[in-house]
């Protein structure tokens, strides 16, 4: 079984607004509709797991309301951090009786525009290893600085790769790193992936998508727009 696990938690600071990003109307839709759309569409995932705030569940559910009947969809209340709010999702699949060998595709919901190419992908891959992580290759000349004025070192960009979300994993595989691991420990783990890494799993890159980016700030916004006013 696959299972998609969309993480819906945060407030969207670095927007400037009060409603959080995911939760913003584009074209009549939310941003989080259109990623859940495509994992509904996509026939390799069996269910989704919706991460949310239980202030905006009553939202998703008549927002989402005509699509959310495609496949068995569950909620999952945030945790304090990222990483803590992907542990609840997973304690709750592991309650209720989630396999072994099952995978979890973990996406943001202001990852609005990933494609199944890049979901299936991910899947395909994960045959193969214990988890994947989409990468784009980094473009621009990379440099290290400690206060923001001074240049420390200039980094190699042919080893510097910016990670992607979806990310996936063997279930069980994944769960037990994060029940090895202090929720102290947990906090301070920035993306799916690095628990992962830290944790001593087999991670493989695949390509990812520029399409993908994640909206974060106002410009990230004002791009969607006009892609999905443009399309």
């Amino acid at each position: 079984m696959n299972i998609a696990i969309i993480l819906s938690g945060g407030v969207g600071c670095r927007m400037g607004k009060n409603t959080p990003k995911q939760y913003l109307m584009v074209a009549g839709k939310p941003i989080i509709r259109y990623c859940v759309e495509t994992f509904c569409k996509d026939s390799l995932i069996d269910e989704i797991v919706i991460c949310l705030a239980e202030e905006w569940k009553t939202f998703v559910q008549e927002t989402l309301t005509d699509i959310l009947t495609e496949k068995p969809v569950l909620y999952s209340a945030p945790g304090r951090t990222r990483q803590l709010t992907v542990y609840n999702a997973l304690k709750m699949l592991a309650a209720r009786g989630t396999g072994a060998e099952d995978i979890v595709v973990i996406h943001d919901a202001a990852r609005p525009l990933v494609s199944r190419k890049l979901i299936d992908a991910c899947l395909e891959e994960n045959r193969h290893c214990d988890g994947v992580l989409p990468v784009i290759p980094v473009k621009d000349t990379i440099y290290m600085s400690n206060d923001g004025s001074h240049i420390k070192a200039l980094l190699d960009r042919n080893t510097l790769f910016a990670g992607q979300a979806p990310e996936s994993f063997v279930f069980g595989k994944y769960l037990k790193i994060h029940d090895d691991m202090p929720e102290t420990e947990i906090e301070k783990i920035n993306g799916s992936s690095e628990i992962a890494q830290k944790s001593g799993l087999e991670v493989h890159l695949i390509p990812g998508d520029s399409m993908n980016f994640k909206i974060t700030t106002p410009d990230d916004l004002s791009t969607f727009q006009t892609i999905i006013f443009d399309h």
